[in-house]
């Protein structure tokens, strides 16, 4: 729950500046709308942290930050002694994706977050997504995931996820089923620390740094 003083200081910045965007943080709960409805995913991500982008005092975009369901993720990139740190940046969602609100509310939720952090994000190329609010926000582009298949089980025209019918069908599985490769994601990180961690974080970074993927 938020304090009385954060409540007021909230009331304070909506009555003052209700004539402008305002980026405050929100309740887990108060991102159920936006994302449900708005995301392509359509579901709930885990949420440590979500920050909302209000205009006129009407909440228009949501920016959550959560564990990665992954530890190898976590791992992965700056090492198990960083894991700690790492975040990652799971749903980014606007009503009307009005230019620049998307790189206003990433930016500013950023320098709201509690420090050391290491935020990795990724833009999903199924979706044709390059990450461009991400270049915007000066994140670190590390190429695309890696490559990764799941066994999908064919029944007619249907394709299901293995896991779905392996206690079903275990006998036929490997004749009803097949490997499709998952479609990979343009990877971005972003260290938020002051200029001594963030020196040490980056040379601990295990990826190989490229330059921003372009249409």
């Amino acid at each position: 729950m938020l304090s009385n003083a954060q409540q007021a200081l909230n009331f304070f910045e909506q009555k003052n500046e209700d004539s402008e965007y305002v980026v405050r943080k929100i309740e887990n709960s108060n991102t159920k709308e936006l994302i449900l409805n708005f995301h392509y995913a359509r579901r709930m991500p885990s949420i440590s942290f979500a920050y909302g982008l209000f205009l006129n005092g009407e909440l228009e975009g949501v920016v959550t930050f959560g564990q990665p369901a992954s530890p190898r993720v976590c791992d992965g990139i700056a090492g198990k002694e960083n894991a700690r740190l790492v975040l990652e940046l799971n749903r980014l969602v606007l009503r009307n994706n009005r230019k620049n609100e998307a790189s206003r509310l990433v930016g500013q939720a950023l320098r709201m977050l509690p420090k050391p952090k290491i935020i990795i994000s990724y833009a999903d190329t199924a979706q044709k997504h390059l990450g461009v609010v991400y270049q915007a926000t000066n994140f670190d582009y590390y190429g695309l995931s890696e490559i990764r298949t799941d066994r999908v089980f064919i029944d007619g025209t249907k394709q299901k996820h293995g896991r779905h019918v392996i206690s079903t069908d275990i006998e036929n599985l490997h004749e009803r089923t097949k490997l499709v490769e998952r479609p990979r994601k343009h990877r971005y990180v972003k260290i938020i620390a002051n200029k001594t961690i963030q020196k040490r974080l980056m040379q601990q970074i295990k990826y190989e740094k490229k330059r921003y993927p372009k249409n």
